[in-house]
Parts: structure tokens; sequence; C-alpha cells
């Protein structure tokens, strides 16, 4: 596959060796002297080094911070931005999946306003407002799971609490995103399994969202498509570029999507990682079909329609939260929060932060705590 370009509304080159083009990017638009973001597994991989050399061979003065682990906290992102301070940087280049891509946008922005991070959450009364002053930042992702590239958003925990914060704005985009699927060939059958239903929840409960917004339900439909044809074939072996491909870009359909809302999942999925720590993309795995059981009565066409889009011989919503449980199997994810080893004693906590979670303001069916801590008991099995 060439590389391609196309907007939606950011800039992405998509295609084996986008990579390759950074540099000469950076050159035109006047950086030069990029801070690349990354977390410390990327920061050992060769990609990492090859694209460091590739800056300085263009007669670029690349410095790497990759101080990025788990699920992102403020902390990461104030030494990010000691380290852009230091290096005297004046570009970023997020290298990574969600969490380093997000820590990127969020050392972008405190570079350059004042106050502490949280002063910029979203909906936050009296937030200070962003500006259109970021540096210039370019996204590179190395998984298919998040979509964090072409998304408006970071997302980044408190320290102490470890409650999940969002920084929101559309200046927080990238300039340009440069899709190389080759970058995720060679990924751990755990990491694709678990980032790929990440893509696929950001998907489903794009579509089953409510209210209006025809674009994002025509774009996570297709979303759905791509993951159910290429998410087991990604996971089974490493190297299928084919379905690497169609993995991220049914990732980046997901994030664009989810600008629609999202659900009850992700509420449970940000309370799973901060009570439990759990990666965000397997926190949504093992949730997704307990979870979405809860809106049968709510969104019985759109889940029958899923399994009409996915080929499902019987189209029902039993149907397609079946065949989530099925799918979920086959890429090795726990059937159960008990299966995978967490204590049943966790529910009560579970349900109280789910059910402070924003996400599930979106939900096409109401949730109330009790309503979570039924949920919760389920997925415990």
């Amino acid at each position: 596959m060439s590389v391609t370009a196309f907007d939606f509304p950011t800039s992405i080159r998509f295609g084996v060796g986008a990579r390759s083009e950074v540099a000469a990017h950076l050159a035109e638009h006047g950086v030069s002297r990029p801070l690349v973001v990354t977390d410390r597994g990327v920061s050992e991989l060769e990609l990492h080094r090859e694209l460091l050399d590739s800056l300085s061979g263009a007669a670029l003065s690349p410095a790497s911070f990759s101080e990025v682990w788990g699920n992102p906290v403020s902390s990461q992102v104030k030494a990010g931005v000691a380290a852009y301070r230091a290096h005297d940087a004046d570009g970023i280049v997020g290298l990574g999946g969600g969490a380093a891509l997000d820590v990127a946008k969020a050392v972008a922005l405190m570079a350059t306003h004042p106050g502490e991070l949280f002063d910029y959450e979203d909906e936050k009364p009296g937030a200070r407002p962003i500006e259109d002053r970021i540096p210039w930042f370019v996204a590179i992702p190395t998984t298919a799971g998040t979509g964090s590239e072409v998304g408006r958003s970071a997302v980044i925990a408190d320290d102490d609490t470890h409650v999940k914060k969002i920084i929101y704005s559309p200046h927080l985009l990238a300039r340009v995103v440069f899709a190389d699927p080759e970058l995720t060939v060679g990924l751990p059958p755990h990491i694709t399994a678990a980032t790929g239903l990440d893509a696929l929840t950001h998907n489903v409960e794009a579509y089953l969202a409510k209210g209006f917004n025809p674009l994002c339900d025509g774009i996570a439909v297709e979303g759905v498509r791509l993951c159910a044809a290429n998410l087991a074939a990604a996971t089974a072996d490493g190297s299928d570029i084919e379905a690497r491909s169609a993995m991220l870009v049914a990732s980046m359909m997901g994030a664009v999507a989810f600008q629609k809302g999202l659900g009850l999942v992700h509420s449970c999925a940000h309370a799973l990682g901060t009570a439990a720590e759990l990666h965000h993309g397997l926190a949504n795995g093992l949730m997704i079909d307990h979870a979405l059981r809860f809106n049968l009565e709510a969104s019985a066409d759109r889940l029958a329609h899923l399994g009409l889009v996915i080929g499902l011989p019987e189209q029902s919503p039993e149907a397609f939260l079946d065949w989530l449980a099925d799918l979920k199997a086959e890429v090795g994810v726990a059937a159960t929060l008990g299966e995978y080893g967490l204590d049943a004693g966790l529910a009560a906590e579970l349900s109280r932060l789910a059910s402070a979670d924003a996400c599930h303001a979106n939900n096409p069916r109401p949730v109330t705590e009790a309503d979570f801590g039924d949920i919760f008991a389920r997925a415990f099995g």
C-alpha cells in the first residue's frame, strides 16, 4: 500500500512508509528542535531509534522524553514540559499508543499556557481557555486502539486520586498524523487484542450514543465492520499488514465517531482503570458484552443492525452481544472480571466510580449507581 492522504478534519498520511515523511514535514514547517514524546516500552524499540536518526539526518536536533507508562498522570506531563523547556524545543512528535499521544498533547498545551494542567479541565467551572498557540504537533500512532492521534482531547489522571480528567480543545488536534500500519506489526497478541477491543468499543458506543449525528453513525458502523473483519486476524498473525492497516483505520474512525458521545462501557472501564489500574482497552474488552446487555431495551434495533453489518446469520441484539463474547474468547480476553483475577469485593467501589464518570451521560438508557452494581456483579461472573 502506497502512502495516501486524506483529511477528516486532521490531515492524515496513511500507509506503509508514512513515518519516513516526518522529518521533511517538520523542516518544511520550521521545526528544528523537536521533542519526541513516547513511552518507556516504545523508547526501547528500533522504531524509536530510527525516528531519532531520521530527524537528525534531516539536520534537525531532536530530543526524546520517554517517561510515560501505564495510565498517564499529571506528573508525567510536568516532567515532559520540563524536558521540552530544557531542550529549548519548538515542536512535538507524539510516538506511541494512547497514553503517549495524550501526554504529548498535554505537554504541548502546558509548554505555552500558564497555570496547572487541570486548570484546563473540560467543563470545569472557571476553566482557563485553551488558545491557538500550541507548538507544532504531529502524531505517529504505534497501536490501533484509542485513536488519540486524531482526537482533540487528552485524558490524564490525577496522581493522588487516579481519577481521569479530560482536557479538550480543537487546538489540541495534531497538525498531521503519520499513520504507518507497519509500526503496529509484531505487537504482542494481548496488546493487539486489548487495543483492538478499545477501537471496537469506541465505534459501538458512538453508534449507540443518544443524540442525532448521522455522520458519526455512518463512520462508527463502518468502524465496527472493519474491527469484526480484522481484529482476530491481526491478533493471530502479527505480520498481517492488511489486517493491521484495517484496524488502524478503524481506530481512527472510532475516535472521530465518539465526538457524538460514548456510554456506560467506558464509565465501567474508567472505574477499572482508577480502582484496579487496568489498561483502558483491556478494561473495555472485559466489560463490553456485560455492560451492553443493560442497553438491550433501549438499543435493540441498533444492536441488531450491527449484527447485520458484520454478517451474522441471525440479526438480533442478543446475537450481536453473543458475538462480542465469542470474539473476546477468540482473541484471548477473559470472559469475566473474576476469570481475569479481580476481586468481587471491588464491585461497590467500581459502581461508585462508574456512576460519577461523565461518559454514561450519553448512554441510550439512564444508568444509576445501583444499575452499575448489577452490571459489575454480572461481569464478575
